[in-house]
């Protein structure tokens, strides 16, 4: 699974998701992709998890590009502790993702094939997705 190898500080706040995407809107690499379109954290098991699927569809042709990485350190307490005693260990690592955010990209197989790996894909990711391609730009 993903996460860094070394981050600046072990924990970090939760924060909020606004607005749209800055940058990472476009496809750069394939011909196809995978558009966010609401806001949310997707875990390192999640996109995982949606990477398998589309390459188990794909049947391990063509090329597949991940455009987000998990650098979130998602902290939580064990289940029956009192409050306080200050802020939990790191649980596991996610990404945050913006509306407008090309989350997967694919190539080098057809259109049909191409939408319908996408499409498993994103089931296994926790927010709606639009699948696009190269010639709607």
């Amino acid at each position: 699974m993903l996460q860094p190898k070394r981050t600046t500080y072990r924990k970090a706040h939760k924060g909020r998701i606004h607005g749209q995407a800055k940058g990472g809107y476009e496809l750069n690499f394939g011909e196809y992709g995978l558009k966010a379109l609401e806001p949310e954290r997707v875990t390192a098991r999640q996109i995982e998890a949606a990477r398998r699927a589309l390459t188990r569809y794909m049947k391990r042709q063509g090329r597949v590009w991940i455009r987000i990485f998990p650098d979130l350190p998602v902290t939580g307490k064990p289940a029956e502790v009192r409050m306080g005693s200050g802020k939990g260990s790191v649980d596991f690592w996610a990404a945050r993702v913006h509306p407008g955010r090309i989350m997967f990209e694919i190539d080098g197989v057809p259109p049909d094939v191409a939408e319908e790996a996408l499409r498993l894909g994103a089931m296994k990711l926790p927010i709606k997705c639009r699948f696009v391609r190269r010639t709607d730009w």
